[in-house]
């Protein structure tokens, strides 16, 4: 009888291992279902993505304010940015531009990551028209403002020259 047992007691071993084993694949498979392949991104995205994260440095020489669920700059130069940033950089030629996208904490958190990203390239983009040098600017991930700012804080893009 005691041979009896130990089969007993290997199958009930055998077959927790087993159904372990069928758990896993199914949380990964799942996982991974139904996932589209998304297109390679722009080779700048790309560079900024794989770059350590920069911390930010003191204030921020402009703040950019966008509409809500918008990353189109209105009027480019409408606060000077542009100006004011090109300006700071002939000054320091060895400083980099810290672009960081802000979103408030509304809505969905993937959607509202995307749109700040969206928001930074925006400034990027009319940085680099203005004669900005790409390998200059640098992006941080996106952040969500909370606690007592307005929404309008949060829809914003901060620059830096540090």
């Amino acid at each position: 009888m005691a041979a009896n047992d130990d089969d007993e007691s290997t199958a009930v071993v055998v077959g927790v291992l087993a159904g372990i084993a069928l758990a896993v694949l199914a949380v990964v498979y799942a996982g991974s279902a139904g996932k589209a392949v998304k297109p390679k991104a722009a080779p700048v995205a790309v560079q900024a993505a794989e770059e350590p994260e920069i911390a930010p440095v003191g204030e921020a020489l402009v703040k950019v304010f966008f509409a809500v669920d918008s990353a189109t700059l209105e009027v480019v130069d409408s606060q000077g940015v542009v100006v004011k940033t090109v300006e700071v950089l002939k000054l320091q030629p060895k400083a980099i531009v810290l672009l960081s996208g802000f979103h408030d904490p509304s809505g969905d958190a993937a959607h509202n990551a995307e749109l700040a990203k969206a928001r930074a390239l925006a400034v990027r983009d009319a940085l680099v028209a203005a004669g900005v040098e790409p390998a200059r600017v640098k992006l941080r991930k996106p952040e969500s403002t909370v606690g007592s700012g307005s929404p309008e804080e949060g829809r914003r893009v901060e620059v830096r020259v540090q």
